[in-house]
């Protein structure tokens, strides 16, 4: 076993900031505020290595992935929501149920090594796509960590990707 992934949490799931945020964010108009607070929130994360985030401590574990763009072969970084098991860490590309698939997720098919930034540590990482039953048992956790994810799923034909990352 490698060595596991530090943890932290701002706040409580269980508080009222949670469920509410959790509630709005399954909303269309609350998907497009938060996409909408994305560019501010990740300079907020970059800044603490991922340790606070825009959204206030709504107890939700939040790290920043940098990938190598796959066209332009520059770094890239989006802030994400993931969950956590020890020596993994499981991040989902829901892209709040559009259409399409979010740019990182490419990237990682087109190039696994990566970057983590969480609990205010930088730690490089190598993604792995997760099918079949495993996949399902992911979201579900994805889905008791915000029921968004539900929502998200729901508003979208394409099949959500989900990738363990692992510590080089």
């Amino acid at each position: 076993m490698t060595q596991p992934f530090p943890q932290w949490q701002w706040g409580s799931q269980d508080s009222a900031l949670s469920r509410v945020a959790g509630r709005f964010a399954a909303t269309t108009a609350g998907s497009r505020v938060i996409r909408t607070l994305t560019p501010l929130d990740r300079r907020v994360l970059e800044r603490t290595d991922a340790k606070y985030t825009v959204l206030g401590p709504i107890g939700a574990p939040v790290l920043l992935l940098t990938t190598t763009g796959r066209k332009s072969g520059s770094p890239r970084t989006q802030p994400l929501l993931y969950v956590h098991d020890g020596d993994r860490l499981y991040v989902i590309g829901s892209n709040f149920g559009q259409a399409h698939h979010p740019a990182w997720t490419a990237n990682l098919l087109a190039e696994p090594g990566a970057t983590v930034a969480v609990a205010g540590e930088r730690i490089p990482v190598t993604a792995t796509p997760v099918d079949g039953a495993a996949k399902e048992e992911i979201f579900q956790r994805f889905v008791e960590l915000t029921g968004a994810y539900a929502a998200y799923r729901d508003r979208t034909s394409r099949d959500l990707r989900v990738f363990a990352l692992t510590r080089v």
